[in-house]
């Protein structure tokens, strides 16, 4: 089991990456902060603590564990990998590097199998919750990888996430958050489509919310987003339809490795393609709705 005087590595405090990073700090662990912004680097430290080296090698150097929040497994794969500055060069035999970023679960095998070749480890660990869960260290955390491993570095863990599930093998992880996502969408249109189809016929949208929060068609669309963020009309939940759209396919392609057939994943990712290609993919995930209404001809009422 680590202790709170081991010193970790975060590469990418970006929305969900400095809240997890400043949780890390609360929790007494010494960090090493680095992104592909150094002024962002740089304000972390002044404004919550620790350290932002000069370089991914000395990020490494300096860290019993190296933590990973990217947008992407191919910035991941880049930043482990490429170049004469990354992660591996400074790796030493016996470090864990926890793949925290929403990937691509083949391509994190890949990696694992070259930190493994180091002497070290890597383990995948996605996580569930978005930037307000993140604020408050209450993360739902898939962990996938060596089991040992996963609870050596679970007080590391613990401090991000209320939640810490283990799924199986490495890249098993970032498979269930994919699928978790897809799970989560699909609810979220559903209820839409309820909502507007109720509307027309008389019912209150709110009303209708109510009412799924206390019948058998809550989720947590319902709960969390329906009256914060699409009644409001604020759609501001801090997740963007682009990481959404990365996250489906994703699923979609693990449902084409395992050769699983998959019409309703295949409609709720289409969706989602098409309200990317309508909002942009830097919309809101919430902006998703607008879509729904586009296709119903009518928009919903917050009154």
């Amino acid at each position: 089991m680590i202790e709170m005087a081991t010193t970790v590595g975060f590469v990418g405090v970006g929305n969900m990456g400095w809240p997890m990073a400043a949780c890390l700090v609360k929790a007494g662990f010494a960090v090493n902060v680095n992104d592909s912004r150094r002024e962002i680097a740089d304000n972390f430290v002044q404004q919550v603590g620790g350290f932002a080296p000069d370089s991914l090698r000395q990020l490494t150097e300096g860290s019993d564990i190296v933590v990973t929040m990217l947008p992407t497994s191919a910035i991941v794969e880049r930043v482990l990998t490429a170049g004469d500055d990354n992660l591996l060069a400074g790796m030493k035999p016996g470090s864990v590097i926890i793949e925290m970023s929403s990937g691509v679960p083949s391509i994190t095998q890949r990696l694992a199998e070259q930190v493994a070749a180091l002497g070290g480890t890597l383990i995948d660990a996605p996580v569930s919750g978005g930037v307000p869960r993140a604020k408050t260290g209450q993360l739902a955390i898939m962990a996938g990888g060596d089991d040992a491993t996963i609870e050596k570095v679970m007080p590391l863990l613990s401090a991000m996430g209320a939640s810490v599930l283990k799924t199986g093998a490495v890249g098993s992880g970032q498979a269930m958050k994919a699928l978790n996502n897809m799970v989560s969408t699909g609810g979220f249109l559903i209820g839409i489509e309820a909502l507007l189809i109720g509307q027309r016929f008389g019912l209150n949208p709110g009303v209708m919310t109510d009412v799924l929060n206390a019948a058998t068609g809550m989720n947590n669309s319902t709960q969390k987003k329906f009256k914060q963020f699409v009644l409001s009309r604020k759609f501001d939940a801090g997740f963007t339809l682009g990481l959404l759209a990365k996250d489906l396919s994703i699923a979609m392609q693990v449902g084409r490795e395992t050769a699983t057939a998959a019409p309703m994943s295949a409609l709720v990712n289409e969706l989602i393609v098409s309200a990317q290609a309508k909002f942009g993919p830097g919309a809101d995930h919430t902006e998703m709705a607008k879509l729904c209404e586009l296709l119903a001809g009518s928009e919903l009422d917050p009154s």
